[in-house]
């Protein structure tokens, strides 16, 4: 018996879960699909938010010999995934993991996490990591993968990070072996 795609894609939510495979979820119609914003950018962060976004992602991919998450547009790329293609849940995370963050800084240091240093920054992200931040257990992993997938994304990382071949890329049938010193693979 053969298996299609869709009987495929059921199976795969199935073992690993819809929250992993939300999106797969949604394709094979166990979620309904959210309404995508197709208006004006979706404002979703305060001032205040917005800076901390900023300040954290920094710190989740800091400046060093190539540009950080600011640098990168991450800040911006977040809050447009959060305000245009997220759902209220995966938004609230967000929200939910900002507050905690910030009022565990107030506590612990007495200032917002805005003007917390960098050690303490990664101090607070690293709670948040091991999930001892209350209101905030979700926050750090949707968090991370935001901000990398934004970074990798943006034209800084893909140019300066990373180092780009355009794909198909030209075509060399006498390309010499001795260059490559390796085994190349599709």
């Amino acid at each position: 018996m053969m298996i299609d795609r869709r009987a495929a894609l059921v199976g795969l939510v199935g073992v690993f879960g819809t929250n992993l495979f939300a999106p797969l979820a949604r394709a094979v119609g166990y979620q309904p699909n959210p309404a995508i914003n197709t208006g004006a950018p979706a404002v979703v962060f305060t001032p205040a938010q917005r800076a901390l976004v900023a300040a954290l992602s920094e710190r989740v991919l800091p400046t060093t010999d190539t540009p950080g998450a600011i640098a990168a547009g991450v800040p911006e790329y977040i809050e447009h995934m959060l305000g245009d293609w997220a759902v209220n849940d995966d938004r609230a995370t967000i929200l939910d993991g900002l507050a905690a963050i910030d009022a565990r800084s107030i506590a612990d240091y007495g200032k917002p996490a805005l003007k917390a240093s960098a050690a303490q920054q990664d101090a607070l992200l690293t709670l948040s990591m091991k999930g001892a931040l209350p209101g905030a257990p979700a926050f750090f992993e949707p968090f991370r993968q935001l901000v990398i997938t934004g970074y990798y994304t943006s034209e800084v990382g893909i140019t300066q990070e990373r180092h780009y071949l355009p794909v198909p890329g030209d075509y060399d049938g006498a390309y010499p072996y001795a260059k490559v010193k390796r085994i190349f693979s599709a």
